[in-house]
Protein backbone atom coordinates (compact mmCIF):
# COMPACT_ATOMS: atom_id res chain seq x y z
CA UNK A 1 0.00 0.00 0.00
CA UNK A 2 1.80 3.32 -1.21
CA UNK A 3 0.89 6.53 0.29
CA UNK A 4 0.67 9.36 -2.46
CA UNK A 5 2.04 12.57 -0.05
CA UNK A 6 -0.20 15.30 -1.57
CA UNK A 7 1.06 19.16 -2.20
CA UNK A 8 -0.85 20.35 0.74
CA UNK A 9 0.88 17.82 2.89
CA UNK A 10 4.25 18.43 1.84
CA UNK A 11 3.72 22.34 2.29
CA UNK A 12 2.65 20.84 6.08
CA UNK A 13 5.87 18.81 6.44
CA UNK A 14 7.91 22.05 5.38
CA UNK A 15 6.02 24.16 7.51
CA UNK A 16 6.53 22.08 10.61
CA UNK A 17 10.12 22.96 10.76
CA UNK A 18 10.74 25.99 13.08
CA UNK A 19 12.72 28.72 11.46
CA UNK A 20 15.47 30.48 12.73
CA UNK A 21 17.17 33.80 11.44
CA UNK A 22 15.91 32.74 7.78
CA UNK A 23 17.07 29.14 8.21
CA UNK A 24 14.78 26.02 8.53
CA UNK A 25 15.62 24.00 11.38
CA UNK A 26 14.78 20.54 12.22
CA UNK A 27 12.06 20.42 14.35
CA UNK A 28 13.16 18.93 17.95
CA UNK A 29 10.20 16.80 19.49
CA UNK A 30 9.34 16.90 23.16
CA UNK A 31 10.42 13.75 24.27
CA UNK A 32 7.86 11.59 26.66
CA UNK A 33 9.46 10.54 29.38
CA UNK A 34 10.39 7.07 30.23
CA UNK A 35 7.58 6.62 32.36
CA UNK A 36 5.39 6.87 29.23
CA UNK A 37 7.46 3.48 27.84
CA UNK A 38 6.10 0.95 30.74
CA UNK A 39 2.81 -0.02 29.33
CA UNK A 40 4.78 -1.04 25.97
CA UNK A 41 7.62 -2.54 27.98
CA UNK A 42 5.50 -4.57 29.81
CA UNK A 43 3.51 -5.59 27.05
CA UNK A 44 6.97 -6.94 25.34
CA UNK A 45 8.12 -7.97 28.14
CA UNK A 46 5.37 -10.57 28.94
CA UNK A 47 6.46 -12.54 25.80
CA UNK A 48 10.00 -13.05 27.40
CA UNK A 49 10.84 -16.48 29.20
CA UNK A 50 9.99 -15.91 32.69
CA UNK A 51 13.61 -17.24 33.74
CA UNK A 52 15.77 -15.27 32.09
CA UNK A 53 15.03 -11.27 32.30
CA UNK A 54 15.95 -9.23 29.75
CA UNK A 55 18.82 -6.03 30.16
CA UNK A 56 17.95 -2.96 30.30
CA UNK A 57 17.35 -0.87 27.42
CA UNK A 58 18.65 3.02 27.36
CA UNK A 59 16.21 4.93 28.40
CA UNK A 60 14.66 7.66 25.32
CA UNK A 61 17.34 10.54 25.59
CA UNK A 62 15.42 13.94 27.04
CA UNK A 63 17.53 16.31 25.52
CA UNK A 64 17.65 17.42 21.78
CA UNK A 65 18.42 14.92 18.69
CA UNK A 66 21.51 15.73 16.87
CA UNK A 67 21.07 18.45 14.69
CA UNK A 68 20.38 17.89 10.66
CA UNK A 69 22.44 20.53 9.27
CA UNK A 70 25.25 22.90 10.57
CA UNK A 71 28.75 23.92 9.47
CA UNK A 72 29.72 21.97 5.84
CA UNK A 73 32.22 18.40 6.88
CA UNK A 74 34.21 16.24 5.00
CA UNK A 75 32.15 13.42 5.25
CA UNK A 76 28.98 12.09 6.99
CA UNK A 77 30.81 9.33 8.06
CA UNK A 78 30.36 8.37 11.83
CA UNK A 79 33.19 5.90 12.49
CA UNK A 80 31.27 4.45 15.29
CA UNK A 81 28.84 3.14 13.42
CA UNK A 82 31.38 2.01 10.83
CA UNK A 83 32.89 0.09 13.75
CA UNK A 84 29.62 -1.54 14.97
CA UNK A 85 28.74 -2.82 11.53
CA UNK A 86 32.37 -3.99 10.44
CA UNK A 87 32.30 -6.48 13.49
CA UNK A 88 29.52 -8.24 11.77
CA UNK A 89 30.14 -7.88 7.92
CA UNK A 90 30.97 -11.67 7.92
CA UNK A 91 27.48 -12.82 8.47
CA UNK A 92 25.15 -10.37 5.94
CA UNK A 93 24.01 -13.50 3.84
CA UNK A 94 23.28 -15.36 6.84
CA UNK A 95 20.12 -15.31 6.69
CA UNK A 96 19.37 -16.28 10.25
CA UNK A 97 22.40 -13.82 11.38
CA UNK A 98 22.23 -10.05 12.84
CA UNK A 99 20.99 -9.32 9.50
CA UNK A 100 17.65 -11.61 9.66
CA UNK A 101 15.40 -8.57 9.84
CA UNK A 102 16.99 -7.15 6.89
CA UNK A 103 16.35 -10.58 5.05
CA UNK A 104 12.79 -11.02 6.03
CA UNK A 105 11.64 -7.05 4.59
CA UNK A 106 13.93 -6.82 1.68
CA UNK A 107 11.33 -8.73 -0.63
CA UNK A 108 8.73 -5.24 0.76
CA UNK A 109 11.44 -3.29 0.45
CA UNK A 110 11.86 -4.41 -3.40
CA UNK A 111 8.13 -4.26 -3.81
CA UNK A 112 8.10 -0.67 -3.01
CA UNK A 113 11.45 0.37 -4.72
CA UNK A 114 9.55 -1.84 -8.16
CA UNK A 115 6.85 -0.08 -8.02
CA UNK A 116 7.79 3.61 -7.85
CA UNK A 117 10.63 3.19 -10.13
CA UNK A 118 8.64 1.87 -13.04
CA UNK A 119 5.83 4.14 -12.41
CA UNK A 120 8.22 6.94 -12.54
CA UNK A 121 10.30 5.92 -15.96
CA UNK A 122 7.02 4.29 -17.01
CA UNK A 123 8.15 0.68 -16.98
CA UNK A 124 6.18 -2.54 -17.14
CA UNK A 125 6.69 -3.82 -13.65
CA UNK A 126 6.04 -7.05 -14.74
CA UNK A 127 9.13 -7.47 -16.76
CA UNK A 128 11.48 -9.87 -16.20
CA UNK A 129 13.85 -6.69 -16.41
CA UNK A 130 12.08 -4.07 -15.61
CA UNK A 131 14.64 -1.65 -14.60
CA UNK A 132 16.89 -2.10 -17.89
CA UNK A 133 18.47 1.09 -19.15
CA UNK A 134 18.45 2.40 -15.78
CA UNK A 135 22.22 3.45 -13.61
CA UNK A 136 21.16 3.17 -10.12
CA UNK A 137 23.02 3.24 -7.00
CA UNK A 138 22.89 1.50 -3.49
CA UNK A 139 24.50 4.26 -0.85
CA UNK A 140 25.34 1.91 2.24
CA UNK A 141 25.12 -1.63 0.24
CA UNK A 142 26.08 -3.70 3.14
CA UNK A 143 26.89 -7.33 1.73
CA UNK A 144 24.85 -6.44 -0.99
CA UNK A 145 21.71 -8.15 -0.78
CA UNK A 146 19.89 -5.04 -1.70
CA UNK A 147 22.57 -4.91 -4.67
CA UNK A 148 21.64 -8.16 -6.33
CA UNK A 149 18.05 -8.29 -6.42
CA UNK A 150 18.04 -4.76 -8.30
CA UNK A 151 21.08 -6.17 -10.43
CA UNK A 152 18.69 -9.08 -11.66
CA UNK A 153 15.70 -6.46 -12.41
CA UNK A 154 18.03 -4.91 -15.24
CA UNK A 155 19.61 -2.02 -13.36
CA UNK A 156 23.21 -0.74 -14.48
CA UNK A 157 24.18 -1.28 -10.57
CA UNK A 158 26.68 0.92 -8.75
CA UNK A 159 26.98 -0.38 -4.79
CA UNK A 160 29.04 1.88 -2.02
CA UNK A 161 29.87 1.32 1.54
CA UNK A 162 32.36 2.55 3.93
CA UNK A 163 32.73 -0.90 5.61
CA UNK A 164 35.70 -2.78 3.77
CA UNK A 165 34.57 -5.80 4.88
CA UNK A 166 31.00 -5.44 3.52
CA UNK A 167 32.30 -4.78 -0.15
CA UNK A 168 34.59 -7.88 -0.34
CA UNK A 169 32.33 -9.65 1.24
CA UNK A 170 29.89 -8.49 -1.55
CA UNK A 171 32.16 -8.97 -4.64
CA UNK A 172 32.53 -12.55 -4.11
CA UNK A 173 29.27 -13.12 -3.05
CA UNK A 174 27.95 -11.51 -6.42
CA UNK A 175 30.71 -13.24 -8.35
CA UNK A 176 28.94 -16.48 -8.27
CA UNK A 177 25.70 -15.60 -10.42
CA UNK A 178 26.72 -13.87 -13.84
CA UNK A 179 23.96 -11.82 -13.58
CA UNK A 180 25.12 -10.12 -10.38
CA UNK A 181 28.92 -9.83 -11.46
CA UNK A 182 28.38 -6.67 -13.26
CA UNK A 183 27.79 -4.83 -9.92
CA UNK A 184 30.20 -2.30 -9.27
CA UNK A 185 30.87 -2.31 -6.12
CA UNK A 186 33.23 0.70 -4.30
CA UNK A 187 34.29 1.01 -0.71
CA UNK A 188 33.85 4.66 -0.86
CA UNK A 189 31.16 7.66 0.80
CA UNK A 190 28.55 9.44 -1.32
CA UNK A 191 30.58 12.65 -0.59
CA UNK A 192 33.68 11.26 -2.51
CA UNK A 193 31.30 10.14 -5.62
CA UNK A 194 29.88 13.59 -5.82
CA UNK A 195 33.35 15.31 -5.98
CA UNK A 196 34.26 12.77 -8.64
CA UNK A 197 30.63 14.32 -10.48
CA UNK A 198 28.94 10.58 -10.40
CA UNK A 199 25.67 10.88 -11.11
CA UNK A 200 22.46 8.30 -11.56
CA UNK A 201 18.96 7.29 -12.73
CA UNK A 202 18.12 6.71 -9.08
CA UNK A 203 19.58 6.78 -5.92
CA UNK A 204 18.94 4.49 -3.09
CA UNK A 205 19.79 4.08 0.24
CA UNK A 206 17.75 2.06 2.49
CA UNK A 207 18.60 1.82 6.75
CA UNK A 208 21.30 4.00 6.40
CA UNK A 209 20.55 7.88 7.12
CA UNK A 210 20.09 7.25 11.26
CA UNK A 211 24.02 5.53 11.14
CA UNK A 212 25.73 9.05 9.58
CA UNK A 213 26.53 11.96 11.48
CA UNK A 214 25.03 14.67 9.65
CA UNK A 215 21.59 13.28 8.03
CA UNK A 216 21.23 16.57 6.18
CA UNK A 217 23.99 16.61 4.32
CA UNK A 218 23.89 13.07 3.83
CA UNK A 219 20.77 14.13 1.88
CA UNK A 220 22.50 16.66 0.17
CA UNK A 221 24.99 14.40 -1.20
CA UNK A 222 22.34 12.04 -2.56
CA UNK A 223 20.68 14.35 -4.15
CA UNK A 224 24.01 15.41 -5.70
CA UNK A 225 24.09 12.15 -7.22
CA UNK A 226 20.92 12.48 -9.05
CA UNK A 227 20.24 13.85 -12.77
CA UNK A 228 17.49 16.44 -12.88
CA UNK A 229 14.22 14.28 -12.47
CA UNK A 230 16.18 11.47 -11.11
CA UNK A 231 14.58 9.27 -8.07
CA UNK A 232 15.80 9.56 -4.55
CA UNK A 233 14.41 6.51 -2.04
CA UNK A 234 15.47 6.50 1.54
CA UNK A 235 14.55 4.39 4.29
CA UNK A 236 14.31 4.46 8.32
CA UNK A 237 13.23 4.11 11.05
CA UNK A 238 10.75 6.95 13.04
CA UNK A 239 11.64 8.49 15.84
CA UNK A 240 8.78 7.59 18.00
CA UNK A 241 7.72 6.24 20.80
CA UNK A 242 6.14 2.78 19.16
CA UNK A 243 9.24 2.52 17.43
CA UNK A 244 11.33 2.45 20.17
CA UNK A 245 9.14 -0.21 22.18
CA UNK A 246 9.39 -2.27 19.12
CA UNK A 247 13.13 -1.67 17.00
CA UNK A 248 15.15 -1.31 20.27
CA UNK A 249 13.08 -2.46 23.34
CA UNK A 250 11.67 -5.38 22.07
CA UNK A 251 13.80 -6.31 18.51
CA UNK A 252 17.25 -6.02 20.45
CA UNK A 253 16.81 -6.41 24.37
CA UNK A 254 13.82 -9.41 23.97
CA UNK A 255 13.78 -10.79 21.20
CA UNK A 256 17.73 -10.49 20.27
CA UNK A 257 17.09 -10.14 16.26
CA UNK A 258 19.27 -7.38 16.17
CA UNK A 259 22.92 -6.92 18.23
CA UNK A 260 22.29 -4.27 21.08
CA UNK A 261 22.97 -0.77 20.58
CA UNK A 262 22.11 -1.42 16.95
CA UNK A 263 20.45 1.80 16.67
CA UNK A 264 19.78 4.79 18.79
CA UNK A 265 16.60 6.29 19.44
CA UNK A 266 17.98 9.82 19.64
CA UNK A 267 19.25 9.25 15.73
CA UNK A 268 15.93 7.88 14.19
CA UNK A 269 14.49 10.67 11.94
CA UNK A 270 10.44 11.13 11.69
CA UNK A 271 9.04 11.39 8.31
CA UNK A 272 8.54 14.89 8.64
CA UNK A 273 12.33 15.69 9.01
CA UNK A 274 13.03 13.32 6.06
CA UNK A 275 10.85 15.25 4.07
CA UNK A 276 12.30 18.30 4.92
CA UNK A 277 15.71 17.42 4.57
CA UNK A 278 15.65 16.14 1.36
CA UNK A 279 13.18 19.35 0.71
CA UNK A 280 15.97 21.20 1.42
CA UNK A 281 18.32 19.03 -0.76
CA UNK A 282 15.93 20.12 -3.59
CA UNK A 283 14.04 16.24 -3.28
CA UNK A 284 10.48 16.42 -3.63
CA UNK A 285 8.60 13.52 -1.67
CA UNK A 286 6.27 12.25 -4.16
CA UNK A 287 5.20 8.92 -1.75
CA UNK A 288 5.56 7.42 1.47
CA UNK A 289 4.93 4.11 3.07
CA UNK A 290 5.09 2.12 5.98
CA UNK A 291 6.39 -1.66 6.91
CA UNK A 292 4.16 -3.45 9.17
CA UNK A 293 5.58 -7.00 10.57
CA UNK A 294 3.12 -9.88 11.45
CA UNK A 295 4.62 -12.10 13.60
CA UNK A 296 2.25 -14.99 12.72
CA UNK A 297 3.49 -14.97 9.67
CA UNK A 298 6.89 -14.02 10.02
CA UNK A 299 6.47 -11.39 7.36
CA UNK A 300 6.29 -7.75 6.29
CA UNK A 301 3.77 -5.47 3.90
CA UNK A 302 3.50 -2.14 3.19
CA UNK A 303 1.32 -0.08 5.23
CA UNK A 304 -0.28 3.30 5.58
CA UNK A 305 1.31 2.98 9.05
CA UNK A 306 4.82 5.32 9.01
CA UNK A 307 4.89 5.13 12.91
CA UNK A 308 8.00 2.49 13.07
CA UNK A 309 9.94 0.92 9.99
CA UNK A 310 8.99 3.46 6.50
CA UNK A 311 10.12 3.82 3.17
CA UNK A 312 9.93 7.46 1.19
CA UNK A 313 10.27 8.38 -2.65
CA UNK A 314 11.24 11.50 -4.16
CA UNK A 315 12.40 13.18 -6.96
CA UNK A 316 14.86 15.51 -7.36
CA UNK A 317 13.42 18.62 -8.72
CA UNK A 318 14.92 19.94 -12.71
CA UNK A 319 16.22 22.95 -11.61
CA UNK A 320 18.56 21.81 -9.65
CA UNK A 321 22.01 22.10 -11.96
CA UNK A 322 23.91 18.93 -12.85
CA UNK A 323 27.53 18.98 -11.69
CA UNK A 324 28.34 17.27 -14.97
CA UNK A 325 26.41 18.37 -18.05
CA UNK A 326 24.57 15.66 -17.72
CA UNK A 327 21.02 14.97 -19.61
CA UNK A 328 18.18 15.10 -17.43
CA UNK A 329 16.41 12.08 -17.35
CA UNK A 330 13.25 12.45 -18.02
CA UNK A 331 9.99 10.03 -16.52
Amino acid sequence: MLRRVPHSLRRALVSSASTHHGRAQIPNPSHSPPQALLPQWRRYASIASSSSAPPQPPSPPRGPSRPGGGAPSVSSLNPAEVAKFAAIAETWWDSNGPFKPLHLMNPTRLSFIRSTLCRYFRRDPYSSKPLKGLKVIDVGCGGGILSEPLARMGATVTAIDAVDKNIKIARIHAASDPTTASIEYCCTTAEELVKEKRMFDAVISLEVIEHVANPLEFCESLSALAVPNGATVVSTINRSMRAYATAIVAAEYILGWLPKGTHEWSKLVTPEELALMLQKASVSVEEMAGFVYNPLSGEWSLSDDISVNYIAFGVKKSGTPSTDGAEARLP
